[in-house]
């Protein structure tokens, strides 16, 4: 993987979205909570009962780097979509198919589930509460979706456009008793903050480590004064119960501490370029991106699967009881290996999806042949597929010349080696 990594690419970029991804595992493998009741589960969260455990969700709820790699990665991408002459609908098509082509597998299992529960008379609650965690994380797809198709028109926007509108949004809410509907505005306005931030790394205006001290700084003070004056919650995630959530819809709070993280990834981003520079530590930071889509998509799944199949136990601790105090905590980290065995399994069955949709083998078998002699009439060409150099979730970029193949699932870029052939 280190080999087939062209040296232009950067390594940071693919760090920080792992990173995103795996904080959002964690975190709802930490705060998500199935409370057996009788012959019913209901979600809980250790948050409402435990509320001083809010610095976990500070750790954990990492959806702001997300957005600002995505938007970084969109535009850096449609740039270079435009430069070798694909049109915005080929480029749109193929990153929109990226995204959603998993989204089928997991919508047709939980089909199946949530009927195949109704009609063995598990209650209508508990079906619904699975169903509920498991396709949560889809709401997520369909804002960066949006986002993403949006992207020509936000490679100029200042992210203070969209901030204003969400101070505005909270202003009428929170200030005025505007109806609550108001704030779904929020939805698209707040995490077009980080994603357009992303844009202004693409233009090169967040080089200086000053930028980044600046969101740290910022957004630290902004989100410390609006918990401690403004009345915000101290939790960055949904808490069951609550009156006010600061992720659902984003509040000026959510976006505020937004842009702390996205302060210290750009502090980060020398010090992570040096640390990948290990071909072991890059090959996970590789791994985990080539199936970023299916860690996401399952990662609730195998807490359920984890949990339903615990109960032919009986009711365990820190997986079927109610998080009400530190020993439920100590019990929850104990499991978290077994969640992350549990979705190890969906990432064999599925991973197949994200890659090419289970069409054909994802595996490539590279073999040395020697390079046979070309006609003298024969004319070397070179073809490129047109694929998202900056994007490792483009699973394949192909270069071939003279009828010899290269492919790898991690380099933007290949160059051909003559005599290599794939089987």
């Amino acid at each position: 993987m280190d080999a087939a990594t062209p040296a232009s690419r950067d390594r940071a970029v693919d760090a920080l979205r792992a990173f995103a991804i795996l904080g959002v595992v964690l975190g709802h493998w930490l705060v998500t909570a199935l409370v057996a009741d009788g012959a019913g589960l209901r979600a809980a969260s250790p948050l409402h009962d435990m509320p001083w455990l809010a610095p976990v969700s500070w750790a954990f709820q990492t959806l702001a780097v997300f957005f600002l790699v995505g938007g970084h990665v969109a535009t850096l991408g449609h740039a270079s979509a435009r430069a070798r002459g694909t049109s915005y609908g080929r480029w749109l098509s193929a990153r929109l198919s990226r995204l959603f082509r998993p989204v089928a597998a997991v919508l047709a299992l939980w089909t199946v589930t949530a009927a195949s529960l109704l009609l063995t008379g598990a209650e209508f609650v508990t079906v619904r509460t699975l169903v509920k965690l498991a396709l949560s994380p889809l709401w997520f797809l369909l804002v960066f979706a949006a986002l993403t198709a949006a992207t020509p028109l936000l490679t100029r926007l200042h992210p203070l456009w969209p901030l204003v509108v969400v101070l505005h949004v909270d202003l009428l809410r929170f200030g005025f008793g505007a109806p609550s509907w108001l704030g779904w505005i929020n939805l698209a306005a707040g995490w077009l903050v980080p994603y357009t931030l992303g844009a202004a790394w693409t233009r090169g205006e967040l080089e200086r480590r000053r930028a980044g001290w600046f969101l740290l700084t910022g957004g630290t003070a902004a989100t410390a004064a609006l918990v401690a004056w403004a009345g915000y919650p101290a939790s960055m995630v949904g808490v069951p119960g609550a009156e006010v959530s600061n992720l659902d819809p984003p509040t000026l709070a959510a976006v505020t501490f937004g842009l702390a993280q996205c302060g210290l990834a750009l502090l980060l981003r020398d010090r992570l370029r040096a640390a990948l520079r290990r071909p072991a530590v890059w090959a996970v930071v590789a791994l985990v991106n080539l199936s970023a889509m299916t860690i996401f998509l399952w990662h609730q799944t195998a807490l359920m699967a984890t949990t339903a199949t615990g109960l032919l136990a009986g009711r365990l601790p820190g997986l079927h009881t109610a998080p009400e105090g530190l020993d439920w905590v100590a019990a929850r980290l104990v499991w978290l290996p077994a969640f992350a065995l549990g979705l190890a399994a969906c990432w064999v069955a599925f991973r197949s999806f994200e890659r090419d949709g289970g069409g054909r083998r994802s595996r490539i078998v590279r073999t040395h042949r020697p390079p046979e002699p070309e006609p003298e009439t024969r004319q070397t060409r070179k073809t490129t597929e047109p694929t998202d150099p900056t994007d490792p979730t483009d699973p394949t970029c192909r270069s071939e010349a003279a009828g010899a193949t290269s492919e790898t699932g991690i380099a933007g870029t290949t160059e051909n080696t003559e005599g290599v052939r794939r089987v």
